[in-house]
């Protein structure tokens, strides 16, 4: 049973307004809290929709997890959702930014392969399930995290979303032409080869998660660069074999 004070406040809220009857209207509010506009009432901040979270913030959320034993490439692609492409990119691309033992780049090219295709194509992210399923254990992943994390935060503070135009869908599928022929050319073995292609990836990659141009941009160009480097270092091979052959037969 309701008391008599939200009776009368019910009351007012029947009555027909007229021009006079403004003020009665705002009494009636006033009485009834329960009919009150929302507009009286703004949504507190914790309410507004969380931030996504960063790569470095992804990436540390799964070296944490005392509750796995293993770290997958699945649960990066489930962790990243619609940027898993660009993250997974990077993961595979940072190794051979380093040097690294005969082969690596052939192996770690594989996938990057499948990425930078489904890059230009604008699939979503997919990765056969023979790699999908490669892990390490927790504790090691911690340990890499721990070395590369203060580098991939070093980075991000200086990417932020500008020059949007060079980091549409459009300029996405562009990139990842390039980034194909950078994969491909990374998982051919050729001496100091891998390099340039990698660092080229990983800035794309960091480019495209933040959607940041200008880092697009700069990727695009330090790839067009190595492409160029791998090339001369190429004809500069070819050149050699065909000089020590001709001199082999004389």
């Amino acid at each position: 049973m309701t008391n008599g004070r939200a009776q009368r406040g019910h009351f007012f809220f029947l009555l027909p307004l007229s021009p006079r009857s403004h003020v009665s209207a705002a009494i009636a509010l006033s009485l009834d809290p329960m009919a009150s506009d929302d507009r009286f009432h703004p949504a507190a901040d914790g309410d507004a929709a969380p931030q996504a979270l960063r790569f470095s913030e992804i990436l540390a959320n799964l070296a944490d997890d005392e509750n796995r034993e293993r770290v997958s490439l699945s649960d990066i692609l489930a962790s990243m959702d619609d940027r898993a492409i660009a993250a997974l990119i990077f993961v595979f691309a940072v190794p051979n930014c380093f040097p690294t033992p005969p082969g690596t780049s052939s192996i770690l090219g594989i996938p990057l392969i499948f990425l930078t295709a489904q890059l230009m194509l604008g699939m979503k992210p997919w990765l056969p399930r023979l790699i999908a399923d490669r892990s390490m254990a927790r504790t090691d992943f911690a340990t890499m995290m721990a070395r590369t994390q203060p580098w991939i935060v070093k980075a991000e503070r200086m990417l932020r979303p500008r020059m949007k135009v060079f980091a549409t869908p459009l300029a996405e599928r562009l990139l990842g032409g390039l980034c194909l022929i950078l994969a491909l050319v990374l998982a051919l073995p050729i001496p100091l080869g891998n390099m340039l292609p990698a660092l080229a990836l990983c800035i794309i990659a960091f480019g495209i998660l933040e959607k940041d141009g200008i880092w697009t941009i700069a990727g695009a160009a330090v790839g067009v660069v190595s492409l160029g480097v791998v090339a001369g270092v190429v004809y500069a091979m070819v050149k050699s074999m065909i000089y020590l052959l001709l001199t082999f037969f004389q």
